[in-house]
């Protein structure tokens, strides 16, 4: 099938048997397969090679975000930058501010340091960063993260009342800085 597809078809298209293929223009396609998978592809050249870009699953990636997509994947490809290359560093960097997170750092940290405390003095801890640091900062790069918005958190707590339990926190929260500056990232 050549030409534009759409939702209709896109939606009804079956591979019975064997892998099939439904063009949209511009090099992009719905691949379908005989499972019934259906995934976005976009074949393009690059310095001469053929290569082909993964746009998404649908319908989770609809006919219209595939589409921008593949125009995102052209202004890339005008720009002399190979569109599978700038996928694959976007998803790296989105791995290193994962791994790079408060949560991450903090739990990196406290399996550093629970053999030298008390079994019931590390869980307090733990449960101290979960219900108070990590809802607000935990998906957060550690290096991102201003002294005034950990203030802030941290006044939350003081708020209701918990000054000594602010300050416990403080002192976490400055361990974990402390042990984040030693592989560089915070």
């Amino acid at each position: 099938m050549s030409g534009k597809l759409s939702n209709k078809t896109c939606k009804a298209a079956s591979a019975e048997g064997k892998a099939k293929k439904l063009s949209d223009g511009g090099g992009m396609f719905l691949h379908i397969t005989p499972k019934g998978g259906k995934y976005w592809r976009l074949k393009y050249r690059f310095n001469k090679k053929e290569k082909l870009l993964a746009l998404g699953v649908y319908p989770r990636v609809t006919l219209k975000e595939a589409r921008i997509k593949r125009e995102a994947a052209k202004k890339l490809l005008d720009q002399g930058i190979d569109p599978s290359e700038q996928q694959r560093r976007e998803k790296l960097q989105q791995q290193i501010v994962y791994e790079n997170s408060f949560e991450n750092v903090a739990r990196e940290w406290h399996k550093q340091k629970i053999h030298t405390w008390k079994p019931d003095h590390a869980a307090n801890i733990m449960k101290r960063l979960e219900a108070n640091l990590f809802p607000d900062l935990g998906k957060r790069p550690i290096n991102s993260i201003l002294p005034q918005e950990l203030l802030a958190v941290i006044r939350k707590v003081e708020k209701c009342g918990s000054i000594t339990l602010a300050h416990r926190m403080m002192q976490s929260a400055n361990q974990i800085y402390r042990f984040g500056i030693s592989p560089g990232v915070a």
